[in-house]
Formats: C-alpha cells, structure tokens, sequence
C-alpha cells in the first residue's frame, strides 16, 4: 500500500469555512467536498500555504491560525494510507479564484462537512484544528471578542455533531457550556454569548436549537463588534488617538485617526503589531503612526496634542469600571491628569454580570526568566475606575454608567436557562 502524505487546510472567515468540491479532472475523490488539499512532500507548512495560494489565491489575506496534529487512514480502493496534515487559516476575505482542481466553492459552517458528500474523514481533518475548550481556554494572543467567538463554534460544532451522528443531547451541551463558561471567567463577552446561545436554545432543548442558536450568536457577535467600530471612528475620525494592547474592535476604528500613539503593551508587546498595522494599511496617508514604551505613556500625554485615548475592554463591570490589558489604568489616570477623554470601545455584550474582578496573570518568566532569587509579578489585566471613562462606545451608540447596568441586568436574565 503506497504511502502518501497530503495537507488539508480549512479557511475560516465570520466563523465560516471555505468547501472545494473537487472537479472531474482530479486524479481522486472527484465531484466530493473537500478543504483546500494537496501533496506534502517535504515541507507540509511550505506546502499548506502554496496550494491555499494555488487554489484560492487568498493567501495574502491568510493568517495560520492552528495546525492539528496528524492523523492517517487507509483507503483500500485506492491502495493508499493517507497520511493527512490539518491546518486551519484566519482569512479576512471571501474573494476566491479557484483552478482547475475545483468545480464549486462555497462558504460554508463547518457542520455541513457532516450533512454533504465529502473526501474520506473531511470531519477529522477539521476536528483536528477547530477550536476546543482548552484553546479557548489557552489562547493568549487574542482579544475577547475573538476568543468568544471561538468559543461559541465549539457550542455550534458540538451540537451540529450531536445532531447528525453522535446523538448526545442538551445535556452534555450544557455541561460544554458550562466549560466554556468556565475557561475564562474574566471575559464577559465570552460568557454572555454562549449564555444567549444556551437561553435561545432554552424551550427546545435540542442539538438542532443550540446548533442554530450558536450559528446566529456567531453573526450576531460579529456584528456587534463591527458596529462598535463604526460608533468610535465617529468619535477619533480627524484627531490624535493614544491606545495599548490589541482590540481587534479599537483597530479598525483607529483607521479614522489623524495621528496614533500606540503603547508597546509588554510583555508580550502586541501594541507592536497594532502599530505596523496601522502603518501598512492606513486609508489616511497623511497619518502618523508612533510606537513608544508603557513608560512613556504619561509623557506623552503631557508634551503631545492628544485628543484622546481609545482602548478596549476584556470587560465592564456592572458598575461601569473596566477590565483591560495591565497599563490601561495608569493611561486613563495620565489622562486624566491632563485633561484627555478616555473612550472605551466595546460591544454590549463585554459588560460582566458579576460585580467583582476576574483578574489573569501571565507567565513570571515572560518578565524574568533568571537565576535570581525573586518574586515576579505579570499581571494581564488592571481594573480602570469608571470616573476615568468619558463613554462606553457600543453598537448601541455612546453609554453612561447608568446605561452600563441596565445592560448588566439584561445579561443577567439570559444567564438563567443554567437554572
């Protein structure tokens, strides 16, 4: 039985992946659904990246978001163990061009890989690289509203799974909820979708109704962020902006700014990457864009014209303080100091039900990795007092602290479908 080594790559975009049904022309599997496909000799990452290039030429708009673990099967029809190498790609656009190698493609939920015709353990393939309770519950690189995101296709591949082959029910749903409840209990965002999620899906109680229930969370989700972007580039459009860490949501409101100050954010320095990208794909190209230390933040503050500061928020308490990347609160006190509104950008759905602080810390040796007989502290998140915030920039406009809590409540009242 010849062995052969292939690679399997899966786009995702607004929680949805790419499908290629394979054309006649294909020396195997033709006219079934399959991910972006190809031989892997040598080099399966090089390999990846060139036939998702080769057959959708969206590799530029392409970030690897996850690469799965290997896995083979045999296909006696064949005469061939397939050696198969999973990988899933982040992509930011739809606009595919594909070869000969595809008949069709189409944009897809990943549960429809259980309802259609498609190549030998197409299902496997993805599991391998979807996202799971422990990479939400590990994932340190991104903001909340990715992570929820995530978080809400592991409810919605679950329950599309349970319903077309496994047979498991609300149950263990529910019990998937509650782990995903409990991954990151200092991400409001997270809990009140799959909470929306869970309630939507409440009077059924079936794998079907969470199915839909996730999907539409999903878009819903999406939206939300977007619009919330839309709100804050109203406020920053034409003016000099101070921000640290990464919000994907403050990112694209940040595109309307004059000019931008953007804190490294250490340890792991994401405010880095926020400023290149600024820089890269501004639609202002009379903007500036300037990087400098944490430290220097307060010193900006008072010797440049700001006019305002925009962060994000990992979560709004009830009481309107926010939860943010360690150095938000020294950034609002400095602007405070001066004089400079802070803004915070966030969907409704990051303000928190509960009263206190789920506060996470990162790796003492991303600080200090040495020999030295000492403790470390990295702590990833601050709590900003609500005296320091100007306005809550939501999809539902600009809110107060008394908006703030009406807004508690509500998320309080879908979290009761736990009982």
């Amino acid at each position: 039985m010849d062995e052969t080594h292939v690679v399997t790559c899966f786009l995702r975009n607004r929680g949805e992946v790419l499908l290629l049904r394979r054309s006649d022309e294909v020396g195997s599997y033709p006219g079934q659904w399959g991910g972006v496909a190809g031989h892997a000799e040598g080099d399966p990452d090089a390999a990846a990246r060139e036939e998702v290039e080769e057959e959708t030429g969206l590799l530029d708009a392409c970030t690897l978001a996850r690469e799965g673990v290997t896995f083979e099967f045999e296909d006696a029809d064949l005469d061939t163990r397939w050696v198969v190498h999973p990988y899933c790609f982040d992509c930011d656009g739809r606009a595919v061009e594909t070869d000969w190698e595809t008949a069709e493609a189409e944009w897809v939920t990943p549960t429809e890989i259980l309802r259609r015709d498609t190549v030998p353990q197409l299902w496997t393939s993805y599991s391998r690289v979807a996202p799971s309770v422990s990479s939400v519950a590990d994932d340190d690189e991104h903001g909340s509203a990715y992570i929820s995101v995530r978080a809400l296709e592991v409810l919605r591949d679950r329950a599309g799974s349970f319903a077309v082959r496994d047979g498991g029910g609300w149950n263990e749903l529910a019990a998937l909820a509650g782990a995903l409840l409990d991954a990151r209990p200092s991400m409001a965002a997270l809990g009140n979708r799959v909470n929306r999620a869970m309630a939507a899906a409440s009077d059924e109680r079936t794998p079907e109704a969470v199915e839909a229930a996730a999907t539409e969370s999903v878009e819903r989700a999406l939206a939300a962020d977007e619009e919330a972007a839309a709100e804050a580039r109203k406020r920053v459009d034409g003016e000099a902006v101070l921000t640290l860490s990464r919000s994907g949501t403050v990112l694209d409101a940040l595109d309307a700014a004059r000019e931008v100050f953007v804190a490294e954010s250490r340890p792991a320095r994401e405010g880095v990457g926020v400023a290149a990208t600024l820089a890269e794909d501004g639609e202002r190209e009379e903007r500036t864009v300037t990087l400098h230390t944490d430290a220097a933040v307060a010193h900006v503050l008072a010797t440049r014209d700001v006019d305002r500061v925009v962060v994000g928020a990992d979560t709004i308490l009830p009481d309107g303080d926010v939860v943010n990347k360690t150095g938000t609160r020294a950034a609002a006190f400095a602007a405070d100091r001066e004089g400079v509104p802070v803004d915070v950008v966030a969907a409704n759905d990051k303000v928190a039900t509960d009263e206190e602080a789920a506060l996470e810390d990162g790796d003492p040796a991303a600080v200090y990795d040495g020999d030295a007989d000492l403790d470390v502290l990295n702590p990833t998140f601050d709590v900003t007092p609500a005296d320091c915030v100007a306005g809550y920039v939501t999809e539902r406009g600009v809110l107060d602290a008394d908006d703030v809590r009406a807004v508690a409540e509500e998320h309080r009242d879908r979290a009761t479908w736990r009982g």
